[in-house]
């Protein structure tokens, strides 16, 4: 596979939609469809889906499922945000908090962040390995992080042999774009709770990021769980992309209403 590079993807582009209102349009349908599949999924009873969003700061990750699933019926549906783990969570392997909330047979979990952030993240800031308990010989090795992709690739192929439709969604935006919603986020007092003062200190780290989210998709974009980039400047587009990559995805299932017992 060539080398991905993210300087290729265009975060301004919106191709298959002419405009914001066109695309607002086109969103709205293909949202009717999805919440339809997605009561099917759970009334049918055999697969799950499992959605990741992943990507920098701003990229809009809580918009996404803010605006694609709030009219949704929430029966069957649960959000998880990965914050900073516990201490008890670095006690065990960095996949095992996030499998316990993995959709069983019918439901649909979205991952807000994830196991990811357990690559990315620590490739820019190894200190953090520090605190997890694993032994120098081992998280000093020089494939330590591809040994994770590894066992990353294995725990969703392990998921999608049980029913799991895996769908991951880089969300990725502009340098520019990030700095206009961190301005955001302090001018306007609705959205003052979530600036955060590391949103400042990890910008000066954007190219490193950069480069960790390409190492990252082109390690773990498999057949059975492959990664979507999403031109996210525009919280519209984004929007229609991910909401287009669902319905796609669960129409290749072979779902139908139980008959009554």
């Amino acid at each position: 596979m060539a080398q991905l590079r993210l300087s290729q993807y265009d975060p301004t582009l919106h191709p298959g939609c002419k405009n914001k209102s066109d695309g607002i349009e086109l969103t709205n349908i293909l949202k009717k469809k999805l919440y339809d599949l997605l009561y099917l999924m759970f009334a049918d009873g055999q697969y799950s889906l499992l959605i990741i969003l992943q990507g920098i700061d701003t990229s809009g990750k809580d918009g996404s499922v803010r605006h694609i699933f709030s009219s949704a019926n929430p029966q069957g549906i649960k959000v998880f945000s990965f914050k900073k783990p516990t201490e008890k969570e670095f006690r065990h392997d960095f996949l095992w908090r996030c499998h316990v909330h993995t959709p069983e047979s019918g439901f649909t979990t979205i991952f807000n962040r994830s196991y990811y952030e357990e690559v990315t993240t620590s490739m820019i800031h190894p200190e953090l390995l520090e605190e997890q308990h694993i032994p120098p010989e081992i998280r000093e090795r020089s494939d330590f992080f591809e040994i994770r992709y590894n066992r990353i690739n294995d725990f969703e192929k392990l998921l999608v042999e049980k029913g799991t439709v895996v769908v991951k969604f880089f969300l990725h935006i502009s340098k520019k774009e990030q700095k206009k919603r961190i301005e955001e986020r302090l001018k306007d007092r609705s959205k003052n709770w979530k600036f955060s003062k590391e949103d400042i200190k990890e910008r000066k780290h954007w190219d490193e990021y950069m480069t960790s989210f390409e190492k990252m998709i082109q390690a773990t974009s498999t057949r059975h769980a492959p990664w979507t980039i999403v031109a996210s400047d525009n919280k519209w587009y984004r929007n229609y992309v991910i909401s287009k990559t669902l319905v796609q995805e669960l129409e290749k299932l072979k779902m139908s209403f139980p008959k009554a017992k």
